[in-house]
């Protein structure tokens, strides 16, 4: 399984019980996609740009589709350019891809035969490793979860577990988070602010 993926399957397993931003969590599985590229030696990072490889097929459907749509002339991308474009509505396109392998299932619900169920993890071993994967603090896998919301930081000295491409990822992404929650509030303040013209307050 891909990064993005254990991420998502983790998230909707952390789900019950809290509230997900989807687009905190289509941010961070944008950076898991570029840790997992990086990975397959698919790109390389020149500072805070993305300069793809030629020809390297990952071997992940969604991920292969992600390293087609790489800008592949300089001055190039952003990884920051990267999280905003790859990264809308990023969270719908692995729910796709888990459902078509299996690893999704609508829900049943009794007497409504008519309106479809909300998807639900199967249980799998790729489940079962993903879950592992969180639960052991698997340090870029917990990162992502800490910058999507359903996970706390990593415990203990961070020093030298990542190097320095992976490092401007993972910076980034929590940086993209900060600057959406920032955006959020804005508008709501503006929107409160609205309604309280129209009340006449």
């Amino acid at each position: 399984m891909s990064t993005p993926r254990d991420l998502l399957i983790t998230a909707m397993d952390q789900e019950a019980g809290r509230t997900l931003d989807r687009g905190d969590l289509s941010l961070a599985l944008a950076g898991a996609e570029l840790i997992d590229l990086l990975d397959a030696g698919a790109i390389a990072l020149d500072g805070d740009r993305i300069v793809p490889s030629e020809g390297r097929a990952v071997g992940d459907r969604v991920l292969d589709e992600a390293a087609a749509s790489l800008v592949r002339q300089a001055p190039y991308e952003t990884v920051d350019d990267w999280l905003w474009r790859r990264g809308r509505d990023l969270s719908a396109v692995y729910e796709s891809a888990l459902e078509a392998d299996g690893q999704l299932a609508q829900e049943r619900r009794r007497w409504m035969f008519f309106q479809p169920g909300r998807a639900v993890l199967v249980d799998t071993p790729a489940r079962r490793e993903a879950s592992n994967r969180l639960a052991a603090e698997e340090p870029v896998l917990t990162t992502l979860a800490a910058a999507a919301g359903f996970a706390d930081e990593p415990t203990g000295d961070s020093t030298g577990l990542f190097d320095s491409s992976v490092e401007t990822v993972l910076g980034t992404v929590n940086d993209a988070v900060r600057n959406l929650e920032a955006e959020r509030q804005r508008r709501s303040i503006e929107g409160a602010a609205f309604d309280n013209i129209w009340r006449g307050q």
